[in-house]
C-alpha cells in the first residue's frame, strides 16, 4: 500500500531559526513513522543571509514553487544587520498576502509544568484560541506621508476592512469554534465606540453570520478590555476573533500568559491553498549556535500542520509528548534554563511522539 505522501516547504530562516526548525522535523519525522504517512521536504534559505549575499527578499519563483507544497514550516525572520522591516514586510508579510493566508490562528493554552504568571492559574482555566484576520486591516499598506521630515509632516495609515476579508474571518472563527466543541462560545475583540465605521462593519456581520450558528454563544468585548480579562479572568474565553491589528497584540499577551514565546506556535492559514506554521518568538540572534534556545514552540508548529492536513492522530501525539516534556522532564521554557540542550528537547519530545518508552 503506497503510503499518502505532503510536499512540505521548509523555511528556517535567521537566527536560531534553523536550530528550532531542525527538532521540529525529528517530531514531524517521529510521528510519520508512527501513523503511517510520508513528508517531502524542500528547504528554501529565505532570509537575512540570503538578502546579504545577494540582496534577494523573496523571487518570484520561490513563491510559485511554494504554491504547489501542501504547506509551509517557518523557523523565524529577523537579521540584527538587515533593517527592521525589509524582511518582516518582504518575506512574511508578502507571503501572507500574495497566498491569501487569510486567518491567523493563534492557540493559547498552558501546559503542566509551565510557569504561569498569573496567580493562580493553571493548566484547567488557560485554553482558548485567538482567530486573527490576517490580509486586511492596518497592515495591507494603505496611506502615505506628505511634507515628509518638516515641521508641517502628514502621515496616514489606513485600515482596509472589505465585507469579503471580514465575513470569510468570522465564517472561519464560527466553523472553528463549532469543531473545537469546548465551551462553543465565540468572542469579537473590538473597539465599536471609537471605530465607529470599521467595527460597524465587523458586529453587524458578526451578529448575522452567528444566527446561522444557533449552537454557538456568541459575545462582544472591547479590545481594552479583552487585555484585562485575558490577565484577570482567562477562563472566560473559549475562541476569540479580531482584526489584524488587535490580534497581533493580544496574542502576544496571550503568549505570555501561556507561559511564554518559548510554546507559542501559530498558523496563517488559507483554508483553500497553501498554509504556514511557525513558532511565535522570533530569531533570538543571541542564542544562535549554542544549543540553548527551546524548540518547543516549533515542535508545537509542527503538530499545528498536521492537525490542518487532517493527520489528527499525529498531531495529537506531538502535543501529548510536548505536555510530558514540560510536565516531567525541564526545568524552564527560557532559553539554556531548560536543564537539557536544544537538540537534546529535541530527540526526547520525537521518541515520545513515536511511541517510545521513555
Amino acid at each position: 500500500m503506497k503510503l499518502k505522501t505532503y510536499k512540505i516547504a521548509l523555511i528556517p530562516g535567521d537566527g536560531t531559526g534553523p536550530e528550532v526548525i531542525a527538532e521540529g522535523k525529528k517530531a514531524l519525522d517521529a510521528a510519520a513513522g508512527r501513523f503511517g504517512f510520508k513528508l517531502d521536504y524542500t528547504h528554501y534559505d529565505l532570509g537575512g543571509e540570503r538578502y546579504l549575499k545577494t540582496g534577494e527578499v523573496l523571487p518570484s519563483g520561490v513563491l510559485e514553487e511554494l504554491k504547489r507544497h501542501d504547506a509551509i514550516l517557518l523557523g523565524a525572520i529577523g537579521h540584527p544587520d538587515v533593517k527592521p522591516g525589509i524582511l518582516e514586510k518582504g518575506i512574511l508579510l508578502e507571503l501572507r498576502f500574495k497566498l491569501d493566508q487569510y486567518i491567523n490562528l493563534r492557540p493559547v493554552k498552558l501546559y503542566p509544568g509551565v510557569d504561569c504568571p498569573l496567580k493562580g492559574k493553571g493548566p484547567d482555566d488557560i485554553d482558548f484560541v485567538v482567530i486573527r484576520e490576517n490580509s486586511e486591516g492596518l497592515y495591507a499598506g494603505a496611506g502615505g506621508t506628505l511634507k515628509k521630515g518638516t515641521p508641517d509632516e502628514v502621515a496616514i495609515q489606513e485600515s482596509i476592512n472589505t465585507r469579503k476579508g471580514v465575513e470569510r474571518c468570522l465564517r472561519y472563527a464560527y466553523e472553528f469554534t463549532r469543531k473545537r466543541n469546548r465551551r462553543k462560545k465565540l468572542t469579537l475583540c473590538g473597539k465599536t465606540n471609537v471605530l465607529t465605521f470599521a467595527f460597524d462593519l465587523w458586529e453587524r456581520a458578526f451578529r448575522e453570520i452567528g444566527t446561522g450558528y444557533p449552537d454557538i454563544k456568541a459575545d462582544y468585548a472591547h479590545v481594552d478590555a479583552i487585555t484585562m480579562w485575558f490577565v484577570k479572568n482567562p477562563e472566560w474565553f473559549d475562541v476569540v476573533v479580531t482584526d489584524n491589528m488587535f490580534g497581533d497584540i493580544i496574542t502576544d499577551l496571550g503568549a505570555m500568559i501561556q507561559g511564554g514565546m518559548g510554546i507559542a506556535a501559530g498558523g496563517n492559514i488559507n483554508p483553500e491553498g497553501v498554509s504556514m506554521f511557525e513558532p511565535i518568538g522570533g530569531s533570538a540572534p543571541k542564542y544562535k549556535g549554542q544549543n540553548v534556545i527551546n524548540p518547543l514552540a516549533a515542535i508545537c508548529a509542527a503538530g499545528m500542520m498536521l492537525e490542518h492536513l487532517g493527520e489528527e492522530k499525529a498531531a495529537q501525539a506531538i502535543e501529548a509528548a510536548v505536555i510530558e516534556v514540560t510536565g516531567k522532564h525541564i526545568k524552564s521554557l527560557a532559553a539554556g534554563r531548560m536543564g537539557m540542550g536544544t537538540s537534546e528537547v529535541g530527540d526526547l519530545t520525537a521518541r515520545i511522539t513515536s511511541g517510545a518508552a521513555i
